[in-house]
């Protein structure tokens, strides 16, 4: 007969819980979890409008994430950068750094686009049930992904250092550096700005009223499919933004797999913040940035921050399944 023993962690057990050292570090855990919590709002955001639109789970949008990421690798190296900080006037890396986003935008935007039309675009045509979608979904970010192995290789691309951050101002004994507050800023201004456009133009009302009811939308005069492409677009496009920001984080952190676990920590942003609400993504990404660190000081290890919200996926689908705010795309207001 056979038995088992749970460790729970007191003392020397494989875990062990430091509330000490997370209240000393509580402020640098809340700050740099803003931070990574920022890029996993825009990333997000693709997975929620997806959702919105189609009632689906693009499983591809993190290849769409780490192939800007590559962009950006590519077009700052072109441009000179590499491991150690350049020595350039301020407005220079400014616009470098404008060219790189463009560049990954464009180029997860294109995949983006690539992925809606061969692997979902098929399957509409043929009214596939939706399994085959989310079988479709895992095989394009499969093949995406070792397209990219194929082509660069199992180690990750060598580092890219934009510029060195330097301290803004003290927060009750924490430095606040402008490399943080370029990031969450930048990344507020983004989401505010997709949700405007939601809200306000043409093609906002065209994928809310498709989110809401396709088919009589489509009776009223929009285009599905044009919709459905912007869609894609839309989400593609921040995924690019959200791959410069990520570069600029960890700058060695591109790799053929690198965009899998980041897009699972957006995933579940979004289910956290209620997917298919906008608002709800950019509320879901600061709030798991923050808890991810939260718990990476408390365990006293890095390893433990995917746990943390891995965990906190799964006890969202348990207790609040619809997420925080709850409501989805279809339900926002002009």
């Amino acid at each position: 007969m056979h038995t088992f023993a749970l460790a729970v962690a007191t003392d020397d057990s494989w875990i062990q819980f430091d509330w000490s050292y997370l209240l000393q570090n509580f402020w640098t855990a809340t700050f740099d979890g803003l931070t990574f919590g920022a890029i996993y709002a825009l990333v997000a955001l693709g997975y929620t409008l997806v959702y919105g639109v189609l009632n689906l789970i693009n499983f591809a949008h993190s290849e769409v994430f780490i192939s800007g990421a590559y962009a950006v690798v590519f077009t700052l190296t072109a441009l000179g950068f590499g491991p150690n900080a350049p020595n350039l006037p301020l407005a220079s890396i400014i616009l470098d750094l404008v060219l790189a986003c463009l560049a990954a935008m464009l180029v997860s935007g294109l995949v983006a686009l690539l992925v809606e039309r061969v692997a979902y675009k098929p399957l509409r045509d043929r009214g596939a049930p939706r399994l085959a979608y989310l079988i479709s979904a895992i095989g394009a970010s499969f093949a995406i992904q070792y397209l990219l192995f194929n082509w660069r290789g199992s180690n990750a691309e060598s580092a890219v250092i934009m510029f060195t951050p330097k301290p803004v101002f003290d927060v009750f004994g924490t430095i606040i550096d402008s490399q943080q507050l370029t990031i969450v800023i930048a990344a507020v201004v983004m989401m505010v700005a997709v949700d405007q456009f939601i809200r306000r133009t043409r093609l906002g009302r065209g994928i809310r009223a498709v989110a809401q009811d396709p088919d009589t939308a489509t009776l009223m005069g929009v285009n599905k499919e044009r919709i459905i492409m912007s869609t894609f677009l839309i989400g593609g496009l921040l995924a690019g933004a959200a791959a410069l920001f990520y570069v600029m984080k960890v700058p060695a952190g591109v790799i053929y797999n690198g965009g899998f676990v980041l897009g699972i920590k957006a995933f579940t942003a979004a289910v956290l913040g209620g997917i298919g609400n906008i608002r709800g993504a950019l509320l879901g990404g600061l709030l798991l940035g923050m808890i991810g660190n939260y718990g990476q000081y408390l365990l006293g290890d890095a390893q433990w921050t995917d746990v943390v919200c891995f965990v906190v996926l799964v006890l969202v689908l348990m207790v609040r399944p619809e997420g925080i705010l709850g409501s989805s795309l279809a339900k926002v207001r002009a």
